[in-house]
């Protein structure tokens, strides 16, 4: 790389809830995702200290089984019953089940409290229509992520950083597996398997949270659910709320959106790529059609309601015997998928994650489309290149590393790495931050030329380092002028850029 300004179908049951007219609360049919509110502020000692109530899991059991085999009974003669009035059904049942166990329970000389009540009527239901003792977790804001090794092995990360062990979430593995198996086959039109064939899943929850899992090839089940909190966020949003760039940069990644630029978004895992391109794509205009491309759907565009004519694809799993292209039958991939869009007459195409051998038919709809989006993993801003010519050598003998950069050079105008700095560790936070923003300027010969518009500044935040040339006019179209950003790059080794605050870390403190 010749750098000449730097170094270079239907939805399942989802877990929000509604009122049910017994008063209790029931998960509801549809995807939550668009209903994720941005979290609040972290929890404070006494809140977080607060123990939930306490569920008798063999009592859920049975009045689980007891609910299922009263439903089988009353529907039997109701043939092509609909999801909603299964569920209302099961309602009416749990509700009058649960009330008479807890009667019993009072007649026995061992009464609960109200809130007990509550707690065992939801328990029965996530049982039946939601994600069994992991409800209670997905419930609560100030979880972030969620690591499960084994039934009774579950390792919480907290909004504040803190890290908990929490209460086994099933009475044995094998239960484990059953229950992420039963929420395999829910996944709707993209179905989902977790067998001794194939035992891994990955897929998304109701709530967007994504979920991980493994078995039998690790020594015990495991499991980790990321947490997507901010499913609705502006550029304005990382700049003022969340410190992930200054108002220079999001005035340039405006400009850059306004202007149909394709960008490439990279950085390490849990650095903050899908939540920035979240931020980009909501500078989409609402009536503008674009289609998203996932392995696993997470970027949730098509739920929050401002972009009516978006189109969210969704990669499916092949099942049973593998044809004469060794691929077994009804897999569909996101490199299947790209040429069809191509045929889609969108403008704009964004794929969530960029990982595999789809890095090439993304680069031809790139080169031939305006204002595309995609992630990617790179350690650093050097390795992106790299990694691109990596995946690009996956597609076939017929694709070469010149062939690759080349084909890179025509369809990339920008990358923008965000960087992570993790010191939960320390007792500190997670800090996210754009810490550089490359112009990809085309071939020199046989070299990929690049400009650092911005670049690390001295606390590693990006700030002005050159202008750009081959978008120059781009900028200008769409009434924007970066030679505004001039006078910071006089500035030298002095230019903070427009960062109003400081980097608050442990390791940068006096």
């Amino acid at each position: 790389m010749l750098d000449k300004r730097g170094p270079s179908g239907p939805t399942w049951p989802a877990a929000a809830d509604r009122i049910a007219a017994n008063g209790h609360r029931w998960p509801t049919n549809g995807n939550a995702a668009a209903a994720v509110p941005d979290p609040g502020p972290s929890p404070t000692a006494d809140q977080a200290a607060v123990k939930p109530v306490s569920i008798d899991y063999a009592a859920v059991r049975l009045l689980r089984a007891r609910v299922s085999a009263e439903l089988t009974a009353a529907l039997r003669e109701t043939p092509n019953v609909s999801p909603g009035h299964r569920q209302a059904e099961a309602e009416r049942i749990a509700a009058r089940l649960v009330r008479d166990h807890v009667d019993t329970l009072h007649q026995a000389g061992q009464p609960i409290s109200q809130a007990e009540e509550d707690a065992l009527l939801d328990a029965v239901a996530a049982d039946m229509f939601g994600l069994g003792r992991l409800q209670q977790l997905l419930e609560r804001k100030d979880i972030v992520n969620i690591h499960i090794l084994g039934c009774d092995n579950v390792r919480i990360e907290h909004t504040d950083g803190r890290i908990t062990v929490g209460e086994p979430v099933a009475d044995s593995d094998k239960e484990l597996v059953d229950m992420f198996q039963v929420l395999a086959m829910r996944a709707g039109a993209t179905e989902r398997s977790l067998s001794s064939t194939k035992p891994w899943l990955d897929m998304q929850l109701p709530d967007g949270s994504r979920l991980t899992v493994l078995m039998q090839v690790s020594v015990r089940p495991y499991a980790a659910i990321r947490r997507h909190t901010l499913m609705d966020v502006s550029l304005e949003g990382l700049r003022d709320r969340y410190g992930a760039m200054d108002e220079l940069i999001c005035q340039f990644l405006k400009a850059a959106m306004a202007a149909g630029l394709n960008i490439m978004v990279a950085g390490l895992a849990d650095a903050g790529k899908t939540t920035l391109l979240r931020g980009l794509a909501r500078e989409i205009p609402a009536g503008e059609q674009f289609v998203t491309l996932e392995e696993s759907r997470e970027l949730g565009l098509h739920t929050t309601g401002r972009h009516r004519w978006a189109m969210s694809l969704e990669s499916r799993e092949g099942h049973g015997s593998r044809g004469a292209d060794g691929r077994p039958a009804g897999e569909v991939t996101i490199m299947d998928m790209i040429p069809l869009t191509l045929r889609m007459s969108v403008q704009r195409i964004i794929v969530g994650e960029v990982r595999s051998r789809e890095i090439v038919p993304m680069l031809q709809a790139m080169a031939t489309s305006k204002g595309s989006l995609c992630t990617i993993h790179a350690r650093n801003p050097r390795a992106v290149m790299d990694r691109v010519i990596e995946l690009a050598l996956q597609h076939g003998p017929e694709m070469t590393a010149e062939l690759a950069r080349r084909m890179a050079a025509g369809a990339i105008d920008l990358i923008v790495y965000v960087s992570v700095e993790d010191e939960t560790k320390l007792g500190g936070r997670k800090h996210r931050y754009v810490s550089e923003i490359v112009e990809v300027g085309g071939m020199s010969g046989d070299q990929l030329v690049t400009t650092q518009i911005f670049g690390p500044g001295p606390d590693g935040r990006a700030v002005p380092r050159h202008l750009p040339e081959r978008l120059l006019e781009s900028f200008l179209r769409v009434d924007y002028d970066p030679r505004q950003l001039t006078g910071y790059i006089q500035q030298g080794e002095h230019n903070r850029g427009a960062w109003t605050t400081r980097l608050d870390t442990l390791t940068r403190r006096p």
